[in-house]
């Protein structure tokens, strides 16, 4: 049952190019980090995806708010 609603939330997260990035970065880490901290890696995976996608969030709003102030890179 776990493994299914992990699997779920995994899907469902990704619905964004930039998302998906951070999901599968968060989620093996957080797959990994999960296995060692007493096998809990599928609740790992599925946590460091939601992490991961709203860490890739952040960074993609702050590169929109650098380049609307005129900050982008040359």
């Amino acid at each position: 049952m776990k493994t299914l609603v992990a699997a779920a939330l995994l899907v469902l997260s990704a619905t964004s190019a930039a998302s998906a990035k951070g999901c599968i970065k968060g989620a093996i880490v957080g797959g990994v980090a999960g296995h060692y901290a007493g096998h809990h890696g599928v609740l790992g995976a599925a946590a460091g995806c939601l992490y991961g996608r709203h860490h890739a969030k952040e960074q993609e709003r702050q590169r929109q708010q650098s380049q609307v102030n005129g900050q982008g890179r040359l």
